[in-house]
């Protein structure tokens, strides 16, 4: 979105606007707090981050108004380019049609993970859907995961948990005693110095299948 508003912004160091842009929204999100309002209002979030930005800078052009035209390109773009992850959706329907029981449980406001789940036609294949903004609780607070399980009728020894988040879906979870699976679907590896252990390591859903 930098190079596609380069002449609104005007003279500019782009490598150095994106470090700031980034920086700032490394910031916003470290936060638990900040993090639990902010999933509930990503395109207000990524405006205020945006404004605070430009208006840090001290240069007069960057408008609040520009601030949020490019804020509410990223959240467009960043909406047009979402899709699961290749293979997933494949996986996670070959496990239903093996009889594996599956949840879901997601972060974020009703409106907006529903019309994920419907966009993917993902409903089918999950006994339990469970969404924070409809249950007024999520990961990683305990009750997300406790009423996950409640719902299905099992209890941890039972169920196994996969996701991306080394707090979310691997530490908080193994507190309860489920087994945690860490989808590590960038290839990077655990961090140097983590203490999360995950029980299963991944780089693609379809190893769950092996």
């Amino acid at each position: 979105m930098v190079a596609e508003l380069a002449e609104d912004l005007g003279p500019h160091d782009p490598p150095a606007l994106v470090a700031a842009l980034e920086a700032a929204f490394v910031f916003y999100w470290s936060d638990p707090h900040r993090h639990k309002e902010g999933r509930f209002a990503l395109a207000e979030v990524r405006r205020r981050v945006v404004a605070g930005v430009f208006a840090r800078s001290g240069r007069a052009h960057l408008t609040e108004s520009l601030a949020h035209r490019l804020a509410d390109g990223f959240t467009a773009a960043r909406e047009a380019m979402m899709c699961p992850f290749p293979g997933a959706v494949e996986a996670v329907a070959e496990l239903r049609a093996r009889g594996v029981r599956l949840a879901l449980i997601t972060n974020g406001d009703g409106a907006t993970q529903r019309s994920k789940i419907e966009r993917f036609a993902l409903a089918p294949f999950f006994e339990h859907i469970q969404i924070e903004g409809e249950h007024g609780f999520g990961k990683p607070e305990p009750q997300a995961y406790r009423h996950c399980m409640a719902s299905l009728g099992v209890g941890p020894a039972d169920c196994w948990i996969v996701g991306d988040d080394l707090e979310w879906e691997v530490a908080a979870p193994q507190r309860l005693g489920l087994h945690a699976v860490w989808h590590d679907h960038r290839g990077a590896g655990l961090p140097v110095g983590s203490t999360v252990k995950p029980d299963r390591i991944i780089r693609s859903l379809r190893e769950l299948l092996v």
